[in-house]
């Protein structure tokens, strides 16, 4: 019987899925071998001679097949990782992306420059991850999280409470700011984020399968130009800002300016920005609330 130890697994499932088309191979092997294994992947490099025992190797063998076939590694682990914090996902949530971390560092950096307690609304929240890693960057803040499904939510719940954060930051479910209705006349927010759906029809039908197979239709297709979500969200927003608030919403690499044209329409917000992210895309638009609203 063939003997496998850390290093030469490894090696294999870098090898195959090189092969096989998988993104970031050498990570994505160590992200399963480290699931397999009970280990950080730290200790995959520490534990290099490690002999792996048959039960383990038919384990991984069977997750090494379908991440093959394009199943993506968060599904089969259940986890992911998001502004260096853990997070539970499944094939209900959308997969946190690196890109988003924008979002929540020009987020943090808005609250910093304010005074007192700060009042934040996480739209389309997902899994959770914006609103817990916000949560986890600056004290002083509460926040609202909403989604439309009940599903997500409850993986969200999980997420929130891992960290601790149940008493920082209230789920509720609805249509973006439908559940907030209730409490428009209440206290408003200092600042609004939203990572919404924002994948035209024609990208959609072209996305890598192992996004359009695996991850909701429902948290990627946003109709024909991708603008759907950005067009219900701006005109309601002012409604529940602070007049010096701020709203910021992520976006496809190709739809700053064209979510820029619809926040100059409104009238109501005055500087307008747009934020990379680490791949030079366009990534966030940033606008402050120019009058009392």
């Amino acid at each position: 019987m063939e003997t496998w130890t850390i290093q030469k697994l490894l090696s294999w499932v870098t090898g195959y899925f090189t092969e096989k088309g998988v993104d970031s191979p050498r990570l994505s092997g160590e992200l399963l071998l480290s699931f397999v294994l009970g280990l950080k992947r730290i200790e995959l490099y520490t534990q290099f001679d490690k002999i792996v025992e048959q039960d383990k190797l038919a384990e991984l063998h069977g997750l090494v097949k379908r991440a093959g076939e394009h199943e993506p590694i968060a599904h089969l682990t259940g986890k992911t990782e998001f502004y260096s914090l853990e997070f539970e996902v499944t094939c209900d949530c959308l997969i946190p992306r690196p890109e988003t971390e924008v979002l929540v560092e020009r987020a943090v950096d808005f609250l910093r420059g304010r005074q007192g307690r700060q009042f934040v609304c996480d739209l389309c929240t997902g899994c959770g991850c914006v609103a817990v890693a916000i949560a986890k960057s600056y004290a002083e803040v509460r926040i609202v999280a909403t989604d439309i499904s009940e599903a997500v939510l409850k993986t969200t719940a999980k997420n929130i409470d891992r960290y601790g954060l149940s008493g920082k930051v209230e789920l509720l479910c609805g249509d973006l700011f439908e559940p907030l209705l209730p409490y428009l006349d209440e206290e408003k927010f200092d600042l609004i984020v939203c990572n919404p759906p924002y994948v035209s029809e024609l990208e959609y039908e072209n996305l890598a399968s192992n996004v359009k197979d695996y991850e909701p239709k429902l948290a990627l297709l946003a109709g024909a130009d991708g603008l759907d979500v950005y067009r219900r969200i701006i005109p309601s927003a002012s409604q529940f800002l602070k007049e010096d608030g701020g709203l910021m919403l992520e976006t496809g690499a190709t739809q700053a300016q064209n979510v820029c044209e619809l926040l100059n329409k409104g009238g109501v917000f005055g500087e307008i920005s747009i934020e990379k992210d680490a791949l030079k895309n366009d990534r966030v638009v940033i606008a402050k609330a120019a009058k009392a609203l």
